[in-house]
């Protein structure tokens, strides 16, 4: 996995966040979602690194980045927080401007990060979710049944992180496998990774406190956007998978028009994890989306 990149870490905003970096050309930041790890992207990275400087990170809180400990109104993992590991992760890079691909938890970062700095920020592509607010707004029986560990991990320490320190294993299977795909999309070494990661100390405590802060000040600074009517202005791609929960209990590419000004989207036929279930149609998307000539 990764031919060609170099594994490395940085110390940005009081956190060490760990990355892989490879190729050349304008800067591209990937970022992952829960309750995986930079490896997602192993199947589209090299070719993105024969367009662009491609950073795939970890999030503060996952992989091997710093797992920092729960703060007052879970401050440490506000989306705020996490988005400024990645823009100060990309200018110590040597990119003040990049473009954004991002999936799941990592889009949410993204879409966060976008806002508090447009300037860094020249194009981004949003996999399989709404906005945060949409979504929390408009929860229904279908979405609650689906997205059952949205509602599990946000409560109080220290219950959920002392189930998933239990068996993890389990946990990542559960959380993974009930997806429309069940595990086939996700390869014998891809999966030991994550679940390596899962077991560290500290990864099922940043885990909950992402999703405590999403379900609480990341909402506030999302209510305070729109009293402020700020929008994202970028060009700004969405895909989502047909076969997923997203798609079905929402009309993603509408919410996104609700916050965004330029933007267009599609589903692809797959379900939530589209890097991983269909690589060869994400990166022709993202491509056709994200090089200059287009």
């Amino acid at each position: 996995m990764f031919a060609g990149f170099v594994k490395d870490q940085r110390h940005v905003n009081g956190v060490d966040i760990a990355y892989r970096l490879g190729g050349s050309g304008p800067g591209l930041l990937l970022l992952h979602g829960h309750p995986q790890t930079h490896v997602i992207w192993h199947k589209i990275a090299e070719q993105l690194a024969e367009h662009f400087t491609v950073i795939a990170a970890d999030l503060r809180g996952y992989g091997d980045s710093t797992r920092p400990p729960a703060s007052a109104e879970h401050v440490n993992y506000s989306k705020r927080e996490m988005a400024r590991d990645g823009v100060e992760l990309m200018q110590a890079l040597g990119f003040t401007q990049f473009s954004v691909l991002a999936h799941d938890r990592g889009a949410r970062v993204a879409h966060r990060l976008a806002l508090d700095h447009p300037a860094a920020v020249a194009r981004m592509v949003l996999l399989d979710i709404a906005p945060t607010l949409a979504m929390y707004s408009q929860t229904n029986e279908a979405f609650a049944r689906a997205y059952w560990h949205w509602f599990f991990l946000i409560r109080p320490a220290p219950l959920p992180e002392t189930l998933i320190e239990a068996d993890p294993e389990a946990y990542l299977r559960s959380v993974m496998g009930s997806r429309s795909a069940g595990l086939k999309p996700f390869t014998e070494q891809a999966f030991a990774e994550y679940l390596r990661c899962l077991q560290r100390p500290g990864s099922a405590r940043g885990i909950c406190e992402d999703y405590r802060a999403s379900a609480g000040i990341d909402l506030e600074h999302d209510r305070a956007d729109l009293v402020a009517g700020r929008h994202l202005n970028l060009p700004l791609l969405v895909l989502w998978g047909a076969e997923g929960t997203v798609g079905r209990c929402f009309d993603p590419l509408k919410e996104w028009q609700q916050v965004a000004s330029n933007v267009g989207g599609k589903a692809l036929p797959a379900g939530h994890y589209l890097a991983e279930e269909v690589p060869e149609q994400l990166l022709a998307e993202a491509l056709d989306f994200l090089l200059p000539a287009h």
